[in-house]
């Protein structure tokens, strides 16, 4: 990862991104996935997914249910 000003939680989330290969808008995955791999809790995934979206490394995709993401880097 290149970035070195994400915070160890953004780290991780981007990371069980990768792992369960969310990298294109086919291929969403939920906080609630996220959360199960990375072995965090919900509210640190939610934070952490903002600090990658504010930093362009996630983009958020609203739907009927769950909100989805994917990785843009």
């Amino acid at each position: 990862m290149a970035d070195e000003t994400l915070s160890l939680n953004a780290k991780k989330v981007y990371d069980a991104m990768k792992k369960l290969g969310a990298t294109s808008e086919d291929k969403l995955k939920t906080a609630d996935d996220i959360m199960k791999s990375a072995g965090i809790g919900k509210g640190i995934v939610t934070n952490a997914l903002q600090e990658l979206q504010n930093k362009g490394y996630v983009k958020r995709v609203a739907r009927q249910k769950s909100a989805g993401y994917y990785l843009l880097k």
